[in-house]
């Protein structure tokens, strides 16, 4: 188990490893697998990837993500084109239903809205969102149609679940409708986020919540 100071070199030579991260203007604290992220980035691509770079670490166990979006005067962008972009991105996605996403920007920040089939599709348009110029922040407010055919989620779940290399013992589904809680205990963070995707894809899931530990 690496100690705080050990924990901090290693994220912030992830970060600098990290070719999407301008990690230049970001400080880490680290305090019992806990990692802090300040500072400031160029985009709001750059501050998820900061935060994706720092949860690979052996590890974190935990992120506190405080960094700040400060568009350099060349990438600020108007509302409208933001819009537009958004909108011209998801028209070119096989992946976004065609006017299922409702998209409202105000000073940069975008807001997502509407309801859609899959939770990838939440998670396509997030992220072309993300990436467009100007986008200083997304709130993903997208919600999923529920499901009739749920009863055997949690079931199915856990054998996806077991599919891969997790042990069974070490993963708790439980399943109320399309009402997803995970519980239990993994190596790492990256581990936590593949079983909370795993969850995701299952048929009628709606919401996952991801209590697993990492130890």
């Amino acid at each position: 188990m690496l100690n705080d100071s050990e924990l901090k070199k290693s994220v912030l030579a992830e970060l600098n490893w990290e070719p999407s991260v301008i990690a230049a203007h970001i400080g880490v604290e680290a305090n019992s697998g806990i990692v802090t992220l300040t500072g400031h980035v160029d985009n709001y691509a750059g501050k998820y990837a900061a935060e994706a770079a720092a949860g690979r670490v052996r590890g974190v166990k935990a992120i506190v993500e405080k960094l700040e979006v400060k568009l350099p005067g060349h990438l600020k962008v108007g509302d409208e084109a933001i819009a537009a972009a958004a909108l011209e991105r998801f028209s070119w996605s096989v992946s976004i239903p065609s006017d299922m996403i409702k998209v409202k920007v105000e000073k940069g920040w975008v807001t997502l809205s509407g309801e859609v089939d899959w939770h990838f599709q939440k998670e396509a348009a997030v992220r072309d969102v993300r990436e467009l110029s100007g986008v200083v922040g997304v709130s993903d407010l997208v919600t999923i149609k529920p499901r009739v055919d749920v009863e055997t989620i949690g079931h199915d779940i856990t054998h996806a679940l077991h599919r891969s290399w997790y042990d069974p013992k070490t993963i708790t589904v439980r399943a109320d409708g399309g009402k997803i809680s995970l519980s239990g205990t993994v190596h790492s963070w990256h581990d936590r986020e593949e079983a909370e995707l795993t969850a995701w894809a299952a048929p009628g899931a709606t919401a996952v919540e991801n209590h697993i530990a990492i130890v």
